[in-house]
Parts: C-alpha cells; structure tokens; sequence
C-alpha cells in the first residue's frame, strides 16, 4: 500500500511565466510510493493552481518571505497544527534563501525539506558565475553584477555585445546598445532590486537540464531537454529531451564537486562551434520537470524520499524524444470562490 503523506508544494502560478508547483504536484499524484495529500501554498488569491482541479487538496495563503520570517513560519507553524505536514517543497527562488535559513525551526515542527545549503545557494548566484565556472572548469559568458546604471556604458565597452540584462531572482531582457541596456536596468532592478547583472549573450541552441543531488556528491536524477518554443519571456513552451553525454557528465560533475542537495536546473548554450557555455543555475526544480516524470524520472518522488531521510536509488536512465507542449486553459470559477479563499486565507 503506498503510504500517506502530506506534502506543501508552493508555486502554483500557472501562467505565461509559470511556477514549477503544478507540474511538481502532477509527478507526486503519480507516485508509486506515497499516496498524497496535497497541501498548495498560495502568495496570490488569483495563482491559477489554487482554483485548478486535482491539483491540491486544500490551499493556504501564507504571507511573502520579503515581509519577514516570522509571519511565514507562524503561518506555516498554523497551517501545520491545522493541517500537519510531513513535506515542504518550496518552488520559487525567492522563498529558498529564508527558508533555507528557517531548516531547523521547521525540522523542530516536524516539517521536513531538502534544499541546498547556503554556501551552496550562494556560491551559483547569477553574480558569482564566472567564479563559479573558473572553480569547475566550466565555461561562462563573460558577466558581471552591477549596481548602477552609470557602471554600464564602460562594462558594455569592456563586454562584447549584445547582452543579456538579468536580475538577481528572475527575468532576462536582451539589449543591444547601452540605452537597451540601461532600460533593462531600471525595469529590472525595480522589480527585483540590486544587483542586477549584465552577461555577454551568446548565441546558440538553449538547452535545459533537470537534477537531483542527494547531498553527498551524487547524482539522483539528471534529464537534459532542448527548448523547441521559447515564449517572449525567455521560458520554454515546448521542449524535447535529448540524450546528450556531454550534458549529463557535466551535471554529474557540478553535482559531484558541489555536493549539491535538492533539486536545480543548468541553463546552458550550446554554440555553432559546439562548446557548451553555463549561463544560470536554478536552485530548485524547475517548471518543465513533469517532462522528466514522463521521461521515465520522477524527480518530486525522489527528492520527498531524500527529504523523509531515505535511501534513494540514482535513475539510471530515460527516454530521449519525449515532448512537453503547454497550453492555455480558461478556468470558470465562481467569483464567490475567489472571494472566500481571499479573505479566509484558504481553500
């Protein structure tokens, strides 16, 4: 008999830009070792996850990390008394750093995680990649992180354009001359605060890996995708996974000398000459994960396994010319629905 489980999964904004939490809770419903209960965590009334059926089976608003700790954990120390939970699995960049911070207080309530350490964390930020690949001998477009739009005109000098502009959690706007740039600056920067980076843009086909790492220098689970559709925002739409060695061996050697534990993601290009240049690593599962699920790995599955303190055997292979293609999907809900879940906090 698969055994019972409640398990919190956050990032239930399916939109254009969408969360990792659907497509997470879609791997957990389809375990052959848990049986479930779902628990979403909600920042918005309107994350279309909440109000989607056979998603989760009850959803609780809980306040923004950027507001303070203690409001969230008081809120999750409720919804746990309430609701108790045996999982947590946190799905946006923004939430890891505190919650990371907040692994023993929630280990004291009885709530377990699997996230990366802090070095860990930190060590992958957007501005401490080029360290990061000169480390790991791996290549990177040249980047740097900058506080102030008067440092750009000289850094677009001193880096080959055109480049992207990213900002510390999310978003990537191309620029090709230093007024693009500084427009990308403030827009960025005012959505996502300081430092923002600017990084030599490379062109080439982009290509997406999904892992697990138990922590200890192993690799659990790795499945590589080319992107066939990227929307306007820079996210994949449709993707097919490829059986690409290099890939694989270069993210079981991030993991390996990382010890990386939890889930991430490598953002990589490969370029017409063929070299492979690491350009982002997520540190959590990202939102195309469900096409590992389908590819023969069930990445959510394992990384609740990890994070119960369980052996997890590595996946030992997957099925290449797998597919995902997304789409839109209007849900009619009741405006009294929406109402209730606003001002009671849970559905």
């Amino acid at each position: 008999m698969p055994e019972k489980l409640t398990i919190a999964v956050s990032g239930l904004n399916n939109t254009d830009n969408p969360g990792p939490g659907v497509p997470v809770i879609r791997g957990l419903r389809e375990s052959t070792i848990f049986a479930p209960r779902i628990l979403g965590i909600a920042y918005e009334n309107l994350e279309p996850g909440v109000y989607m059926e056979g998603v989760a089976d009850k959803v609780y608003i809980i306040p923004y990390p950027s507001q303070g700790m203690e409001p969230v954990l008081a809120r999750l120390e409720a919804i746990h008394q309430q609701d108790p939970i045996d999982v947590l699995i946190p799905n946006f960049d923004s939430e890891l750093l505190p919650l990371i911070r907040s692994e023993n207080q929630l280990n004291s309530l009885g709530i377990h995680t699997f996230l990366p350490t802090i070095a860990q964390y930190e060590e992958r930020l957007k501005s401490n990649l080029p360290e990061f690949g000169k480390k790991y001998d791996i290549l990177v477009p040249r980047s740097q992180p900058i506080s102030a739009a008067m440092e750009i005109p000289k850094l677009c000098h001193e880096i080959p354009g055109p480049w992207m502009i990213k900002g510390k959690f999310y978003d990537a706007i191309l620029a090709h001359n230093v007024e693009e740039a500084v427009a990308a600056f403030y827009k960025i920067s005012a959505q996502w605060g300081l430092p923002v980076v600017i990084q030599q843009f490379i062109q080439g086909t982009e290509l997406n890996v999904v892992a697990l790492g138990d922590g200890h220098g192993k690799t659990i689970g790795a499945v590589p995708m080319r992107k066939l559709y990227i929307t306007d925002k820079g996210k994949a739409w449709s993707g097919i996974t490829i059986a690409d060695k290099f890939l694989l061996e270069l993210t079981t050697h991030i993991i390996s000398k990382t010890s990386w534990r939890g889930g991430m993601e490598l953002e990589m290009i490969r370029s017409a000459d063929q070299k492979y240049y690491l350009v982002e690593i997520n540190p959590r599962i990202p939102a195309w994960v469900y096409l590992a699920v389908g590819a023969g790995q069930n990445i959510p599955e394992a990384l609740v396994q990890l994070a119960l303190g369980r052996e997890q055997e590595p996946f030992t292979s997957f099925k290449a010319g797998k597919m995902f293609i997304r789409y839109s999907y209007d849900l009619i809900v009741d405006a009294e629905t929406h109402q209730s879940f606003a001002i009671k906090g849970e559905k």
